[in-house]
């Protein structure tokens, strides 16, 4: 049993430690950690499941700072419980280039650091991800080699954000009860009180959502252990509201916004060592103290020995098998079933819209890995995302493989990065391209933090007619290129859709995006190849018959015009060739050399696309011609729209003729 001394004199250390390296950085948040700091302390010496020795221990409790800007509270936990790689060095040089200790807690810089938090509410919506993982293993696996909760640590900014709502409503929607959410109920924000901006009564909002809620006093190391206790045998998800001071032990500035986001400086922290009784000089924990810390993290890891006990025990074939989905390795079964997919989209040529070919690719995907864990938010039939492998999950059964998020496309994200951060699952969810806007915060995040999550985003143009510009994307493909480390694939034809959706599945350190298509669109590879040809991101689809003096290229619904477009140059005598691109992103990674093949030196370069010429400059240079959007689009039949927008056959070769006649 702790007593409240040493509880006390173990909350402080992560207390002095957050204020001085914040103090030393002369920059951060010193007000979370040193008011959450008893929340933790209490968690981590009482409950939690984890191991510093072997932090990736897949069975290990998951905890979540979403309050990211607190987080030297998570740096100092993870020095203070032993995990190597966060030494005492780590913690001096917070927040400066190169440290592990970055501004944002970030996932890969230190282990034990689950998310990459600090945007608000994300980390949040990456628990429910976290607990849909759990309990969908536990599902498949059992429960002796899953059972595990999460616990995610929350500050006033989260519960404000939009998204909060829409995790919390899945969460409670699907009875998540090894979620426990633990609000720093500091009623302070940066411009200061909180009730300037908000009077939200948050646990009726909780309890609205389908989740148990606690109100504790957040410095009450027994309330808090019982609250805890209390949360992890619930048959909900659990909100405790943990009332804290802000810069608890400061006696000027504690309880004030002032504490939130600058550095006490050195006559407060001088104060504070006062007030709390703390006489170690900076970055020192006097050794009685880290001795406490040390064994704290050596008793949870004793758990971790039981349950490689029951691992070795498992039945050999699904040892195997949890082993392989938790390093994130895929079945060998894929390559052969999609070699054999391809032959036979060779010979059958199916014209289909690029969605509904996705739809294929994940009959056979689905079949061969197990992993994939499907979803949409509330656009199954139109964004063609279930197939025949893929139940629904439901509250009351979680055997199925494809989750329903509602129209929550923001909330659906963050949870797929949750789920993919997890280890175990594959996540791919589903919405119209136009409403990546609604995801991109966490689009983003997958790929600062480089994981497998999947977007199928479809009606991916003014292709999908009628619904009109509200819907019809023409900016967003090149936002989502924008973004570094984000794959975005936007193919074809049948086949070019099954080699993205295997180039998407092979990125374990770079999420993706599917751009796809409404209308239906001709097969354009007649021969089976078994090379995947869009892994150079472009690749000449035609040749000229000739020297080429037009080279045409062209993504997804735009091949097929620009297939037009050479036959129609061809004929005048013209020799042009085409090179498709579904993945510029691929392409720009590819050494120069290949590049500069690609690309060829023909005369003219003309470049198709249904969006914006953002990103295509560095195939087209100054000389190059855009056929594309330059506006937003407009309600119609979609044949109508492409005549309208100029994004014909016609278009393009008289864009060649005039630059032909101009060079020539």
């Amino acid at each position: 049993m702790t007593t409240r001394e040493k509880h006390d004199r173990m909350a402080n250390a992560i207390r002095f430690l957050s204020m001085d390296a914040v103090q030393a950085a002369n920059s951060g948040h010193p007000g979370l950690p040193m008011g959450a700091a008893d929340i933790v302390t209490v968690l981590f010496s009482r409950f939690m499941k984890f191991d510093p020795m072997n932090p990736a221990w897949p069975d290990r409790d998951r905890f979540v700072l979403s309050a990211g800007h607190g987080s030297m509270l998570l740096y100092s936990l993870l020095h203070l419980l032993g995990y190597e790689d966060m030494t005492i060095g780590q913690i001096e040089n917070f927040r400066q280039l190169g440290s592990k200790t970055a501004g944002h807690p970030e996932y890969g810089h230190a282990a034990g650091i689950e998310t990459t938090t600090g945007p608000l509410g994300q980390g949040l919506a990456n628990a429910v991800g976290m607990a849909i993982a759990e309990r969908k293993l536990a599902q498949e696996f059992g429960g002796e080699l899953v059972d595990h909760h999460t616990y995610v640590l929350v500050g006033d900014g989260c519960l404000m954000e939009g998204i909060s709502q829409e995790a919390i409503a899945l969460a409670g929607h699907l009875g998540l009860n090894k979620l426990v959410v633990l609000w720093d109920d500091n009623n302070i924000s940066i411009d200061g009180d909180v009730s300037l901006s908000d009077s939200t009564d948050q646990r009726a909002r909780f309890e609205a959502s389908g989740w148990n809620t606690m109100a504790v006093d957040g410095h009450d190391p027994d309330a808090l252990a019982e609250a805890i206790e209390r949360a992890r045998t619930s048959d909900k998800p659990t909100m405790i509201a943990c009332k804290t001071v802000i810069g608890y032990g400061a006696p000027n500035k504690s309880g004030t916004s002032k504490v939130h986001g600058s550095p006490l400086g050195d006559e407060e922290i001088a104060e504070t060592r006062k007030a709390l009784g703390w006489t170690a000089e900076p970055f020192d924990i006097p050794s009685e103290i880290l001795d406490d810390w040390r064994l704290v993290g050596l008793t949870a890891g004793k758990q971790r020995l039981a349950w490689e006990k029951r691992l070795a025990l498992a039945e050999p074939t699904a040892r195997g098998e949890f082993e392989r989905r938790m390093r994130g390795a895929l079945p060998p079964a894929l390559d052969t079933a999609m070699a054999a997919y391809k032959k036979q989209l060779a010979k059958d040529k199916p014209k289909v819209a690029t969605r509904k070919a996705s739809e294929m690719a994940l009959e056979i995907i689905n079949g061969a890995v197990a992993e994939t864990l499907g979803g949409s938010a509330d656009l199954t039939g139109s964004n063609n995302t279930k197939t025949s492998q893929t139940a629904s999950i439901t509250p009351d059964d979680f055997s199925g493989r494809y989750l329903h998020y509602g129209i929550r496309e923001h909330g659906m994200a963050a949870a797929m990065n949750g789920i993919a951060l997890h280890g175990g699952l594959i996540p791919y969810g589903g919405t119209f391209l136009v409403f990546s806007d609604y995801a991109r915060p966490a689009m983003r995040l997958a790929s600062l933090m480089g994981i497998r999550s999947i977007f199928v985003m479809t009606h991916d143009s003014i292709g999908l007619g009628e619904d009109g510009p509200t819907h019809q994307p023409v900016e967003h493909l090149a936002a989502l290129r924008a973004i570094p480390n984000h794959l975005v694939f936007r193919p074809a034809d049948v086949t070019e859709t099954a080699e993205c959706w295997q180039l998407a599945l092979q990125s374990a350190d770079a999420p993706s995006t599917l751009a796809l298509t409404r209308q239906g669109l001709p097969a354009l590879r007649p021969e089976f190849d078994d090379e995947n040809r869009c892994a150079t991101g472009a690749y000449e689809l035609a040749d000229a018959s000739g020297d080429a003096v037009v080279s045409i290229f062209a993504s997804g619904s735009e091949v097929e015009i620009a297939m037009e477009a050479r036959d129609a140059l061809e004929a005048r005598g013209r020799p042009a060739r085409v090179v498709s691109v579904p993945c510029l992103d691929l392409f720009y990674q590819q050494p120069q050399d290949i590049q500069d093949a690609i690309v060829g030196n023909a005369a003219v370069n003309i470049a198709v696309e249904a969006g914006v010429r953002q990103g295509w400059d560095r195939i087209l240079g100054r000389e190059g011609v855009f056929v594309g959007m330059s506006s937003f689009g407009a309600s119609g039949p979609y044949k109508e729209l492409y005549a309208h927008f100029g994004i014909t056959a016609e278009a393009i070769v008289d864009a060649a003729e005039s630059r032909l006649h101009h060079d020539g």
